[in-house]
């Protein structure tokens, strides 16, 4: 196996995973099909082997649908946190927040603090109460006292809608990773994670993707500290003397002087529009908190107490990964942006700008070559697949969840169903998604999906947070109010995103400019969502309404004692 080989894989790997960051970018077109890569293959193996060996042990351990949905609330809120910032961290914000801070410095740092700031809202506001109402899921608080038909069927859809757009671009990410590592055709490496992903699911349920998780939690922040480590033992382990010598660099390699080099360290451009910029942040801190593959995590552990505790640990280690991504991105500037190796000079006497071989978002790839050589990039390329494929676990069982559990068994049987006809119908509905997943996959192979992670979030953060926050926290909110706000936040927000240039223009190419000329729909439709929720609720003077109001105290005890749950066996 050549070098060169090696790296090619590696950089068009890179891209593909790229392409799955929260904010919209140009298209990155197909990765090429490559010679085998025995580096990674090797790993990925092993991997995939080991996680496989988990599922056949969680699968004896999985026997009804607590099993399934929650491992039986057995999890312990260390092994939680670890498992939350498993399905939290991304190869993409790896990779892409290491790009930003190498092409824009200090700016790099807002989308670092945009991930992490959704998680005090979870820790304060959502955990604890979230563990001491649900049974399962997000469905599950919601209509805790509202009508559970029309609030289960919303909550269900949204928690899809989520689902459907993460899974998108998670598949064509995998897919394009097999494909790159063994060589194959792109629709069957697409097949071949589908089916990977249905064999952790169906057998192993909420057991085996939490292990799976936590080793792909350990894999990535294990990577993740090699590369810093490295960069920070190179400049004396001083923060002052790696900022010192980028600026150096930079200034170098960009033709400008030391003064302008230093504006590297100040808020730059990315948030050059007020209202995209407010957009942004309101969809990644609110959004973290209406997650349905985030939320679910919650009910794995045996109280609130252990929720709180899952909660903080996940905090530490994603707060850890980005500070990682931070040190990283500025040790590509030192290690990569003057290495002639990964420069691409043929563009650089077009463009007249920096450009690394296979594009700016390869900085961290790079810098993974510089440090540790071949051998490092094969791990890379092996926690890239490892975090796809827990993210693909977790988000499949949410979905599961929400069709079997909530429209299943609560909307259409109206909980007149056995748990053993539930568990059949979370295994035929994880079978579907995966037949979904794959078929979209297939047909958005071509297609730039960078805006369905930020759809994601968004959808989460316009439909979900405002109907879960005010079921919890205000006694005035009906069913009226519920369903009527969160059918305007999740319509707004998919309408605002489809309008807008990342798919209007960029995706689906029926005009050269945007109805929407905003990005971001959070800061329009979440608002709206919560005002709607407001007014359809205060004006609703219906029996039921009055009932639902009384109902509130009974609700506000439970969530803040946990008195009417008895742990595991609850479920």
């Amino acid at each position: 196996m050549k070098t060169t080989s090696f790296k090619a894989q590696a950089l068009a790997l890179a891209t593909v995973l790229f392409s799955g960051m929260a904010w919209a970018g140009p298209d990155l077109g197909v990765a090429e099909q490559q010679a085998t890569n025995w580096h990674a293959i090797i790993m990925f193996v092993i991997f995939v082997a080991f996680t496989l060996v988990i599922t056949k042990w969680a699968a004896k351990q999985t026997t009804n649908t607590a099993d399934f949905y929650t491992a039986g609330g057995g999890i312990s809120g260390f092994q939680n946190g670890l498992a939350i910032a498993g399905d939290y961290m991304s190869a993409a914000s790896f990779l892409g927040i290491s790009a930003l801070v190498f092409s824009s410095g200090f700016d790099g740092l807002l989308y670092s603090l945009g991930f992490m700031v959704g998680w005090p809202i979870v820790l304060f506001l959502v955990a604890e109460r979230l563990r001491n109402l649900g049974k399962y899921n997000l469905s599950d608080v919601v209509s805790f006292r509202l009508e559970e038909k029309p609030v289960r069927t919303l909550a269900a859809i949204s928690s899809l809608v989520v689902v459907a757009f993460y899974l998108i671009a998670q598949m064509v990410g995998a897919g394009q990773l097999i494909k790159l590592l063994f060589g194959l055709n792109y629709n069957i490496a697409v097949v071949i994670v589908g089916l990977l992903m249905m064999a952790y699911v169906i057998f192993g349920g909420m057991l085996a993707t939490t292990w799976v998780q936590i080793i792909k939690a350990v894999m990535l922040l294990s990577g993740a500290t090699f590369m810093a480590f490295m960069v920070m033992k190179s400049v004396g382990f001083s923060f002052t003397t790696m900022f010192e010598q980028s600026i150096q660099v930079f200034s170098q390699v960009h033709g400008m002087s030391l003064a302008e080099a230093g504006n590297i360290m100040g808020p730059g451009k990315l948030a050059a529009n007020p209202l995209d910029a407010i957009s942004l942040g309101l969809a990644l801190m609110f959004g973290t908190a209406g997650l349905p593959h985030i939320l679910m995590r919650f009910f794995t552990v045996k109280d609130a107490k252990e929720a709180r505790k899952s909660v903080v640990v996940a905090t530490g280690f994603i707060g850890y990964f980005y500070l990682l991504t931070f040190i990283i991105g500025f040790g590509a500037i030192l290690f990569v942006s003057n290495n002639p190796q990964f420069l691409d000079v043929a563009k650089m006497a077009v463009t007249g700008k920096l450009e690394l071989v296979g594009g700016s978002n390869m900085a961290a790839v790079h810098l993974s070559d510089a440090l540790g050589g071949d051998l490092f990039m094969g791990f890379i390329s092996a926690v890239a697949f490892a975090t796809i494929l827990a993210v693909v676990a977790g988000l499949t069982l949410s979905g599961a969840s929400a069709i079997s559990h909530d429209l299943y068994a609560n909307v259409f049987k109206k909980g007149q169903t056995t748990p053993e006809s539930e568990l059949r119908m979370s295994k035929i509905a994880t079978l579907g998604l995966a037949i979904f997943a794959m078929i979209l996959g297939i047909l958005f192979e071509k297609q730039n999906v960078a805006f369905m992670v930020g759809l994601a979030f968004s959808v989460a953060a316009c439909a979900n947070f405002p109907v879960l926050v005010l079921s919890m926290f205000w006694k005035g909110l009906t069913t009226r109010g519920a369903v009527i706000g969160g059918v305007v936040g999740l319509s707004l927000a998919v309408l605002l995103i489809v309008l807008s240039k990342a798919v209007w223009v960029d995706t689906l190419g029926i005009s050269d400019t945007p109805i929407n000329p905003f990005n971001g729909p959070a800061i329009f439709a979440m608002p709206l969502s919560f005002f709607c929720c407001w007014l359809f609720s205060v004006t609703d003077h219906s029996a039921r309404a009055q009932a639902e109001r009384k109902a509130f105290d009974a609700q506000y005890v439970r969530s803040q004692t946990g008195i009417g749950i008895s742990g595991a066996s609850d479920h």
